[in-house]
């Protein structure tokens, strides 16, 4: 049985979506209870948090081009999803079995690996199906997916960690994924819509980087995701120490708290960006409108960001934080739109691939050991106040690459 159907394939990279991301973020909910276990300090912990994104940016441009290449076949890029995403579930069973900061920071590359094919690919694939006037509204509905998953990594986390132990956490989050690995194989590929063979290769990076709205999209993403990912690996530990809440509750709290502001700043921010657009415009305008939204929706978060850290209560710890990710999360589905429309329809994979590299080497992955690092010689909430500087790097830099024009080079 083949899944050919475009809702029902949108479905399953959708659900796909969510395990990677309630595996990207179970860590950092588990993540005080391992560092007592096996004796971190807060650096070896942020580095455990982030050790994923080796292995997630360091391949993601080898499988763009595997996706982009003259030479592949049909069924090749959902052949490298379904592989990809059984090997991130063995390597996130694996991660309950570490001994020491080596064998869990080892295990954590190796679900990135996992996750670079799945992450890099997919929206290629759902860029394929949707219709041209869907498809901001079906990426909203893939990268939903990110605040609810990451979400409910840290509910799990924290329920599973206080019933069973963190170790049964890892277990737990690795079994469904190997299932829909499977069903991935089943799905029919789609059809490229560009009209001239893929042409992935070195000089496709070059390429890139003559398209200057794509530069400053990722430029400015990079920022975005340094200060998230700091937020994400830090907050319940932030609660958990600076605000003397119980693990789990610091968890449920974060988690609920994350999952509302996600759903609402996903899909409000799709439905604001599409309308803040002239139904005229052309297809430039439209994607230069886009990123002129996401640096003004970031703008709106840097108050909150900085509330957020110099909260007194938890209670006003919450409320910032609900604020701040929800216009953070505001730019999800646009930035996206951003990245594949600021390039050649034959280079989708690869910009896709490319932008992943950028902002997980120049932002979270150093985020969470750098602030680790200040928090050793200061204190965890001193260190967390470089997130907002990193927030209002990035509305300057999209605001400003807002006004860059595409310079598609054919």
């Amino acid at each position: 049985m083949k899944i050919a159907r475009p809702t029902t394939i949108l479905a399953l990279l959708t659900a796909l979506n969510f395990l990677n991301y309630v595996d990207r973020y179970l860590v950092a909910a588990v993540s005080p209870r391992f560092q007592e276990s096996l004796g971190l300090n807060d650096f070896q912990t942020g580095l455990a948090i982030s050790a994923f994104m080796v292995g997630y940016f360091v391949t993601s441009p080898l499988f763009g081009q595997l996706a982009d290449s003259k030479s592949a076949k049909p069924g090749r890029r959902t052949l490298l999803i379904a592989i990809g995403v059984a090997l991130w579930s063995v390597a996130t069973v694996l991660s309950g079995f570490a001994r020491d900061a080596t064998t869990l920071v080892l295990a954590r590359v190796l679900v990135g690996v996992g996750e670079a094919s799945y992450a890099t690919i997919a929206p290629t694939i759902i860029d394929d199906l949707a219709p041209p006037d869907r498809r901001n509204k079906w990426l909203t509905i893939f990268y939903l997916a990110t605040p609810v998953g990451s979400a409910l990594g840290y509910l799990l986390g924290g329920l599973l960690e206080h019933k069973l132990g963190w170790r049964a956490a890892f277990f737990v989050a690795g079994g469904p994924g190997i299932a829909l690995a499977a069903l991935a194989l089943l799905v029919v590929e789609p059809k490229r819509l560009e009209k001239d063979e893929p042409t992935a290769s070195a000089g496709a990076y070059r390429r890139l980087l003559g398209a200057p709205l794509y530069v400053a999209c990722v430029a400015g993403f990079c920022m975005y995701t340094f200060a998230l990912g700091g937020f994400a690996a830090w907050a319940p530990k932030f609660l958990y120490k600076t605000h003397a809440m119980e693990l789990a509750k610091a968890d449920f709290g974060f988690g609920t708290v994350a999952v509302l502001a996600g759903i609402v700043g996903t899909i409000g921010g799709s439905w604001i960006a599409d309308r803040t657009l002239p139904t005229a415009a052309t297809e430039e305008e439209r994607v230069r409108g886009y990123l002129r939204f996401c640096g003004w929706a970031t703008l709106a978060a840097l108050p909150f960001a900085v509330a957020t850290i110099v909260a007194p209560t938890p209670l006003a710890f919450f409320v910032a934080i609900f604020l701040c990710e929800a216009a953070l999360f505001a730019s999800t589905s646009p930035i996206n739109v951003v990245i594949l429309g600021s390039v050649p329809r034959d280079l989708r994979a690869t910009a896709m691939a490319a932008s992943i590299f950028a902002i997980h080497a120049a932002g979270d992955f150093p985020s969470p050991p750098l602030i680790g690092w200040l928090a050793d010689r200061s204190s965890l909430k001193n260190a967390l106040l470089l997130l907002p500087v990193a927030v209002a790097l990035c509305v300057v830099i999209w605001l400003r690459g807002s006004r860059r024009p595409l310079a598609r080079v054919e």
